[in-house]
């Protein structure tokens, strides 16, 4: 991927989307109530460049919905709006999300036109199952060829997952993952599934015919998947839906929805590591432990609850951290 550059986003809730898939309702996750206009692309892109510096111009992104199954004469209009801005340089390039079943030659063709640099592919899972109790209207099939016609174009992509769906398991999702490996995108977002009130999936949970996922086996599943992409040099570009006024108020009635999702991953996988390097014949020990330069708290867990775990697990008297240079989610045990 290019390194990352701040992003200005622009967000078009349910735009292009052919139908309602059971978990989503953009204008709650996105905090926007209605699909963007020409207008407020340059509106969103002239506040943007005034809090930015211009030696680093920004990214314009495409938020909330299928972009490339709005009308083109629309997609036009909204991308036109952004072009003057990336022919003068002051925006370095355009990225969009959009559904598998959305992509074809001639689309991906007028995108690079207007500077379109990345496009992700909400697929979500590719379980036949999976898709159709969700209700996505594509199948794992279409998600593989837009995968490899996206890449072949020469866009950047990034391929987009979700856990915990109707019908899911962690094995499914596992196997989607590496899916997802085999088809060498430059990133992945791990969407765990947030029952969101007045969606179907809402009612299927409030009638019992769907078990939520919850923030802890979000979070162990994601701990596991985070190593898979990792170990194939995948970047996750986001882990978690973004916290919104909305969703926090009572919007995400059950689910995996927490505001630091990504930091329980995180401390979960230094939590394994810790484990694997402790005993039983640990047990009253003081534990000294070293971590990369400003990982302490990911080590120790949020409010200490990898110190607290291993405490309870191993009986050890005290966890301790010391910072040295080493690579990120890498433990070393330190016998004194």
């Amino acid at each position: 991927m290019t390194p990352r550059r701040r992003i200005i986003p622009v967000f078009v809730p349910h735009l292009g989307c052919p139908h309602r898939c059971v978990f989503c309702d953009q204008r709650r996750i996105s905090g926007e109530q209605r699909p963007a206009a020409p207008g407020d692309v340059v509106k969103a892109i002239e506040e943007g460049l005034s809090r930015g510096s211009p030696e680093t111009p920004p990214t314009l992104a495409f938020y909330g919905g299928s972009f490339t199954a709005i009308p083109v004469a629309e997609q036009r209009a909204l991308l036109s709006a952004a072009k003057p801005y990336f022919d003068s340089g002051r925006i370095a390039d355009i990225r969009l999300s959009t559904r598998p079943d959305a992509v074809d030659e001639s689309i991906l063709s007028m995108l690079r036109q207007y500077g379109v640099r990345t496009v992700e592919l909400g697929v979500q899972s590719m379980d036949g199952e999976v898709l159709r109790l969700s209700e996505r209207g594509h199948t794992a099939e279409q998600a593989e060829k837009a995968a490899k016609m996206v890449k072949a174009a020469g866009f950047e992509l990034i391929l987009q997952m979700m856990t915990g769906l109707p019908g899911d398991t962690p094995d499914k999702s596992l196997e989607t993952a590496r899916s997802f490996v085999a088809l060498r995108p430059d990133g992945v977002r791990i969407y765990p599934t947030v029952v969101i009130r007045g969606t179907p999936l809402y009612d299927l949970w409030s009638s019992g015919a769907y078990a939520e996922h919850t923030v802890e086996d979000a979070v162990e599943l994601c701990a596991g998947l985070s190593e898979l992409f990792d170990a194939a040099n995948i970047p996750i570009v986001r882990l978690g839906l973004n916290p919104t006024d909305d969703l926090s108020g009572g919007g995400a009635a059950a689910g995996a929805y927490h505001p630091a999702l990504g930091e329980l991953v995180l401390s979960r996988r230094y939590l394994q590591r810790e484990r694997a390097l402790l005993s039983e014949d640990d047990r009253g020990k003081n534990v000294l432990f070293a971590v990369r330069p400003g990982r302490v708290s990911a080590a120790a867990g949020q409010k200490r609850a990898n110190i607290l775990a291993l405490r309870e697990e191993y009986g050890v008297r005290t966890v301790k951290f010391l910072q040295r240079p080493m690579p990120d989610i890498q433990v070393e045990r330190i016998i004194s």
